[in-house]
């Protein structure tokens, strides 16, 4: 799939890291190192404006990485990128660990991964089929 992207960074775009892999490393483009306390949060910015076909969502994700050494994470993970934004590509970061990280210009700041969607349709019904799981939620498995 091609996708279009303006890229106002001085970073390489996104790229796979493996061949397997369902992720796209994010850059952070800064003018100078942001520093994250304990508990902040701050959109950092990437540089990328991106078209995606009809259909289509980008899933902005945390780096498995950068969570589990710095506690560092996408807050709305995942974040989305709907096919008709056009603005920058910004990754919402929050600092659960105690310590301050500062983000440097060029670090992996998170992943992207392209998805397919569906729209839905709503047809309200006056009552649904039976499951075996029914109303049953929030730990209702016991497991």
């Amino acid at each position: 799939m091609k996708i279009k992207v303006i890229n106002r960074s001085t970073h390489e775009l996104p790229k796979y890291q493996t061949p397997c892999a369902a992720g796209m490393d994010l850059y952070a483009f800064l003018e100078s190192p942001v520093t994250l306390d304990s508990l902040e949060r701050k959109i950092i910015p990437t540089g990328l404006s991106i078209e995606l076909p009809q259909g289509y969502e980008a899933q902005v994700r945390p780096r498995s990485g950068l969570a589990i050494k710095n506690g560092i994470t996408v807050l709305n993970s995942p974040g989305t990128i709907d096919a008709d934004y056009r603005g920058e590509v910004g990754v919402i970061l929050i600092n659960l660990s105690r310590e301050p990280l500062t983000i440097h210009d060029g670090e992996r700041i998170a992943q992207m991964v392209i998805a397919r969607h569906e729209c839905a349709e709503w047809e309200p019904v006056e009552s649904l089929s039976d499951s075996e799981r029914g109303s049953g939620g929030f730990g209702s498995t016991k497991k």
